[in-house]
This record gives C-alpha cells, sequence and structure tokens, in this order.
C-alpha cells in the first residue's frame, strides 16, 4: 500500500486551486449567455402554446428580464473575481450557480418529461449547465472559497431571490410596454 497524506480541511487552499476556480469563473456568465439565448429563440412562442405562464408574458418582456439576468451574472462574476473568495460577490455568485442548476431540474428537465417533447432551455440546461455549473459549485466548496452556513444561506436564498427578481423584470418590462 502506498503512503497517504492526512489532509488537513482547514488549510489554505494552494495558489493551484485559486487559480483553477478563478480561471473556470468565467464559464458561468458563458453557459448562461448560452442558455439565455436559447430560452430567449424558443421560450416565448412555446409559453404561449403551452399556457405555462398564468400571466402571458410577451416575448420582449422575456427577452428583456433574461438580458438583465444575463449582465447580473456577468457583473457578479467579475466582482466575485476582483473580490477574491469568502467575499458577498463570490458567495452571491455561489448561490446564483446553484439556482441556475436548480433550474435545469425545474423547470426543464421536469416540464421536458410532463410533456414528453422539447422545452425551450432543456439542451443547453443539460449540456451545459448542469456539468459546468456542478464543475464551478464543488470547486468552490472545495477550494474553501465557500464554507459553512454561509454557502448553505447563499445556496438556499438567492434562488428564492431571483425568483422574486425575476417577476419584477416581468412586471416592469410590462409597465414600459415591451
Amino acid at each position: 500500500m502506498g503512503n497517504r497524506v492526512a489532509v488537513d480541511s482547514r488549510e489554505e487552499p494552494t495558489d493551484n486551486a485559486k487559480v483553477r476556480f478563478a480561471n473556470l469563473q468565467w464559464f458561468f456568465p458563458v453557459v448562461i449567455v448560452l442558455h439565455n439565448v436559447e430560452e430567449a429563440i424558443w421560450l416565448p412562442g412555446w409559453a404561449k402554446r403551452t399556457g405555462f405562464w398564468r400571466t402571458p408574458v410577451s416575448p420582449s418582456t422575456f427577452r428583456f428580464a433574461a438580458a438583465v439576468l444575463t449582465a447580473l451574472a456577468s457583473a457578479v462574476t467579475w466582482l466575485s473575481i476582483k473580490s477574491g473568495g469568502q467575499t458577498v460577490w463570490t458567495y452571491l455568485m455561489f448561490g446564483y450557480m446553484v439556482a441556475m442548476l436548480a433550474n435545469v431540474v425545474y423547470p426543464h428537465v421536469a416540464m421536458s418529461i410532463a410533456t414528453r417533447s422539447y422545452t425551450p432551455g432543456i439542451a443547453t440546461a443539460v449540456a451545459l449547465n448542469l456539468p459546468v455549473l456542478s464543475l464551478l459549485v464543488v470547486s468552490a466548496v472545495a477550494e474553501r472559497q465557500v464554507s459553512g452556513w454561509k454557502a448553505v444561506a447563499y445556496g438556499a436564498g438567492v434562488p428564492g431571490i431571483l425568483l422574486l427578481f425575476i417577476l419584477v423584470l416581468f412586471r416592469l418590462g410590462r409597465s414600459l410596454n415591451l
């Protein structure tokens, strides 16, 4: 048997670990752009045909909301990279990534199973968001960019806040007659 080395989980991450997460962080807004483009093209028509939303959302209102959320993902990523791990920006990015992982399951996978058909966003959700964001979330935790109850709180709280923010964006888009 080979020699085993015990690793103290309280040790600071190595420079290589920090570089790895920092280099991977930009994949977050990249997959969000690709996912939101897929949804922006096909979701408004699909939602209208299926009655997915109780209150209809116009294509321009949906695209406005998607654009704001995409810009938000880019801004939070940039601020996280600039400020480093264990900062509010890295925790917000972490929470946003958790929200997008949850978004793979519901509505994308669940709706595709329920309707037995393509649901706009499912292709990028499964092919890109699921593997890339899983890697980022695991890397953030493993490299202690986020940790403990703070990670749990942001991982649970940010998705809920984003859901409310989407409703606000839809309302704003309607009020702007988009």
